[in-house]
């Protein structure tokens, strides 16, 4: 039986360098009003971060990306997360 796990596209990426480019089960970061997790489905979504670790995680069996962040924004739109980081 095929994996019918659902994901979203995730793109961490400053105006000089790409950092992640892939599909993820899930994305954490934190704003002002605390920490938060991006999911496949997530409401159309805009915010600031603040300096955090970025998570990534990237199938079921724990696999995970961690990028540290001085900030950045983020964007969530149609099973798309894209963070811009240094702008």
């Amino acid at each position: 039986m095929a994996d019918q796990t659902k994901t979203l596209k995730v793109k961490v990426a400053s105006p000089y360098q790409v950092y992640f480019d892939e599909p993820a089960l899930s994305i954490s970061g934190v704003n002002k009003t605390g920490p938060f997790d991006v999911l496949p489905g997530h409401h159309n979504f805009i915010t600031l971060l603040q300096p955090c670790e970025l998570v990534i995680r990237m199938n079921n069996n724990d696999q995970r990306k961690v990028i540290r962040i001085n900030g950045g924004l983020m964007h969530v739109k149609a099973d798309m997360a894209s963070v811009f980081l240094d702008v």
